[in-house]
């Protein structure tokens, strides 16, 4: 795998959905109901952000309003930089915030999700790392996704994969494919 120059501040993007009742962790909601579901998408936001904002220089959370408004309902932790959300599938506003975050000096990039409390300070250290030496690193799900991917540049097109693959045992295969494809 080549390695492109190494640029910006190392950073990790947090993408998130704003914690409001009816909205958020809706799968969970026969067990949990909506407002439990919404206090525990806070604490998940919390917890990821406590964990890196102690890791890295840069923090971003890239938030998606649940009534299509500006704010992400939730107060961020003094320094955390906020990014809206925008486009129409996963990938999309995948792509839109790595971009954003780049355009705003980061890099390399990791980017994660709220939904991993496993994650630990180890994986995101291992992963800056595999950037020193990658255009790209992934953190294989269990369930065929990943939790993490990190960039050392902006190559959003491994964000580019059919709006039906995203949420499949299939996140993964596609996204090496297209890295593969790339000569990533």
């Amino acid at each position: 795998m080549s390695a492109t120059a190494q640029q910006g501040t190392p950073s990790i993007l947090v993408m998130a959905k704003e914690p409001r009742p009816g909205t958020v962790k809706t799968r969970l909601h026969p067990l949990l109901g909506p407002l439990r579901c919404a206090e525990l998408q806070a604490g998940l936001i919390r917890h990821t952000l406590e964990l890196t904002t102690l890791r890295t220089p840069r923090t971003y959370l890239a938030y998606a309003p649940a009534d299509g408004g500006d704010t992400i309902g939730t107060p961020a932790p003094a320094g955390v930089r906020l990014l809206m959300q925008r486009g129409g599938d996963l990938g999309q506003r995948l792509a839109a915030a790595v971009t954003d975050a780049f355009a705003d000096g980061a890099g390399p990039l990791l980017v994660i999700g709220t939904d991993a409390p496993t994650l630990t300070a180890d994986h995101l250290s291992a992963a800056f790392t595999a950037l020193e030496h990658h255009d790209v690193t992934l953190g294989p799900a269990l369930d065929g996704g990943y939790y993490l991917i990190g960039l050392r540049a902006p190559h959003t097109m491994l964000f580019a994969l059919d709006p039906d693959v995203w949420s499949t045992d299939r996140v993964l295969a596609a996204t090496r494919a297209l890295a593969a494809g790339e000569g990533l």
